[in-house]
């Protein structure tokens, strides 16, 4: 999706759209939640027709809401999903008890960072379902992630907009750079240390080929 066509979207639709790309990136669907967020956030400092505050809460709301959907999605049906069609969206199974390793021993952690490395960002609230984390530490973790990254993303790129309404857009576009590259950096140290990861993950769950179904009178138990 190219940022014209959400820049384009931010300004017919304002606040809904930066609320829809964070929330349904979430809960696990690929989109550019985040790239959203900076564009708002560029576009309030540029123009001043959004208020910076309100872009900050809503996509707080938006990642706390899309999480927890994407959390009850995989407590009820996450290990389905993710044999059927987790291998179209780079599921696969090593990855997922990769997964299981990191919950199992820093879960709150995990659903912490995630928040600001991309590609977690969009699973990890999904996985944290499908390998039972418990409810309560996650949603501590996940509202506590939230409001961090949604101010610290929407404050920051605002304070560029609104000096490249100054010193011109390429100050803007520069900002935007910044921001993928460093998005590359970091998927490129998680891809490093994955191997890792595997070796760690295979070692502790041996007879697993990807984390188990949650038992029915475990979900019963969280209703």
């Amino acid at each position: 999706m190219s940022l014209a066509l959400i820049n384009h979207l931010l300004q017919s639709y304002g606040y809904l759209a930066v609320f829809v790309f964070i929330a349904v990136e979430s809960l696990g669907v690929p989109m550019p939640g985040e790239t959203t967020l900076i564009a708002a956030a560029l576009y309030a400092g540029s123009t001043h027709r959004l208020n910076i505050a309100v872009i900050a809460a809503v996509a707080a709301g938006a990642a706390v809401i899309g999480d927890n959907i994407g959390y009850w999605i995989g407590r009820r049906g996450g290990a389905r999903l993710a044999r059927r069609y987790g291998r179209h969206v780079g599921l696969t199974p090593r990855r997922l008890k990769v997964g299981r390793y990191l919950f199992d021993r820093h879960g709150g952690t995990v659903v912490f960072y995630s928040r600001f490395i991309s590609g977690l960002r969009t699973y990890a609230a999904f996985i944290a379902g499908m390998v039972a984390m418990r409810r309560p530490g996650f949603v501590v973790a996940n509202a506590a992630g939230a409001l961090v990254w949604a101010p610290a993303i929407a404050f920051g790129a605002y304070g560029l907009g609104g000096a490249a309404s100054g010193l011109g857009s390429a100050l803007t576009f520069i900002g935007v750079g910044v921001s993928i590259a460093l998005s590359v950096v970091v998927g490129l140290l998680v891809k490093r240390s994955m191997r890792s990861l595997e070796a760690r993950a295979d070692a502790a769950y041996p007879d697993e080929q990807a984390p188990a179904p949650v038992p029915v009178a475990e979900l019963a138990d969280t209703r």
